[in-house]
């Protein structure tokens, strides 16, 4: 068995992550060609639950197409995605600022979900699981938004807000995974880990 693994993610609190597991890993970034934020589009009447675990398929599907076109040594890969939901409603990445305020405008005083789907796959085979967290944000005036808006943090985020950042400030309550809210569920991790072979 290999002793390292591909990380296919540009996040940093994945990479994070991971190395708090111990485990040695590779990043398989996209090519510059690549339509990464393409595979993040959501389909008619999607559940949040079906959304987050296809687009964590489809980015294993493209990081094995990566692997076998740069011709590199096999390894198992580890993708992952992130979504906040209120009910049925699914909260991406804001497109920009009045974007990221229309959303926790909409999640200020109320209770959502962060779901966090991973992989780890390689040709021959693949495993996934998905974390479910909840998390209520105590009631926010403009202000208070516009601020934590200004502050850039809420950009490429899903939901507008880190939960490690400066947003623990506004969050009354949460339950669950606080890794999975970051966007890698640790438990879940090492358990993918530890059925392909590795020590944790």
């Amino acid at each position: 068995m290999t002793a390292m693994i591909y990380l296919a993610s540009q996040s940093p609190r994945r990479r994070q992550l991971l190395e708090q597991l111990g485990v040695a890993y590779e990043l398989l970034l996209p090519d510059a060609d690549e339509d990464a934020e393409a595979l993040e589009a959501v389909l008619p009447r999607e559940s949040p639950v079906a959304y987050v675990e296809r687009v964590t398929q489809l980015k294993l599907d493209a990081a094995l197409q990566r692997l076998k076109l740069r011709g590199l040594p096999a390894a198992p890969i580890l993708c992952s995605d992130t979504t906040v939901a209120l009910g049925r409603v699914i909260f991406g990445k804001p497109v920009d600022a009045a974007d990221a305020v229309r959303m926790l405008a909409a999640l200020s005083g109320k209770t959502h979900r962060v779901l966090t789907a991973v992989a780890l796959g390689t040709p021959a085979q693949r495993q996934q699981a998905l974390s479910i967290s909840k998390v209520t944000f105590a009631a926010m005036n403009a202000a208070q938004i516009s601020t934590y808006v200004a502050s850039g943090e809420p950009m490429g985020k899903a939901g507008a807000y880190a939960v490690q950042g400066r947003a623990a400030a506004l969050i009354s309550h949460m339950s669950g995974s606080y890794s999975g809210i970051m966007g890698l569920p640790m438990f879940e991790t090492a358990q993918l880990l530890r059925l392909s072979g590795f020590k944790i």
